[in-house]
């Protein structure tokens, strides 16, 4: 049995309930965060305020939770063209997908990732995408990522598992999880802490976490924590 993962880690939402979901399975936890031009290049530091309170906060988990590593991918944000690496204004393409959709992100942090867990003896890759409330992103679907697994493994000659414990949930559902892995001091750390608005703003905290309040992500955040305590409270 698999017993160390390495999460793929933003410093989001998502990402902070995957990381959760891996410390109550796995027995060595360890994170990778990707700096590559981000327009909302807040969340970076936001991963460390995560990780500490993660430490502080769960003494269940803090042995477990290993090295952070974070990687400069910039070169990505220099290729792309898109409403996530350049300031212009979020819209949908011809295509039907939005703009900030980073051509090949997805694909590129996993290949790294694996490339630090295999050098470290790490099993299982850890990561938030979601193909019931997403953007529609083609790097997010299971399909996409059934087909990486098999690529990674057979390129590194060395099993490598991902998974996607948010592929079919709801963004409703996510918040749920969060609440069933820690309770509502793992809530109130996502509301305070973690970062998901596409436009980096930390000015407004609303009761669902920190955001401008109208980009997609924000718009998917607010949604999903209206249902979750909808349901709660009913």
């Amino acid at each position: 049995m698999n017993s160390k993962a390495l999460v793929l880690f933003s410093g989001g939402q998502d990402s902070t309930t995957c990381l959760a979901w891996a410390l109550e399975r796995y027995d060595h936890v360890e994170t990778i965060g990707f700096d590559y031009g981000q327009r909302h290049s807040v969340e970076l530091a936001c991963r460390q305020d995560v990780l500490s309170a993660l430490r502080k906060r769960f003494p269940q988990w803090t042995s477990k939770l290993g090295d952070d590593h974070m990687l400069d991918l910039s070169l990505l944000g220099q290729i792309s063209d898109t409403a996530l690496t350049q300031d212009k204004a979020i819209a949908l393409q011809k295509s039907g997908l939005p703009n900030t959709f980073v051509p090949g992100r997805n694909l590129l942090f996993f290949t790294f990732a694996s490339a630090v867990a295999y050098r470290r003896g790490l099993e299982v890759l850890v990561g938030g995408m979601c193909e019931t409330d997403y953007s529609g992103y083609p790097d997010c679907r299971d399909n996409t990522l059934k087909a990486l697994q098999i690529a990674m493994s057979l390129g590194l000659d060395a099993p490598m598992v991902i998974e996607t414990p948010l592929m079919w949930l709801d963004k409703a559902a996510t918040w749920q999880l969060a609440h069933e892995l820690g309770g509502d001091s793992l809530v109130k750390l996502i509301q305070q802490d973690t970062h998901t608005c596409y436009l980096g703003d930390r000015t407004v905290q609303h009761d669902w976490g920190f955001g401008c309040g109208e980009c997609p992500a924000c718009d998917l955040r607010r949604k999903g924590y209206a249902a979750f305590t909808e349901e709660a409270f009913a």
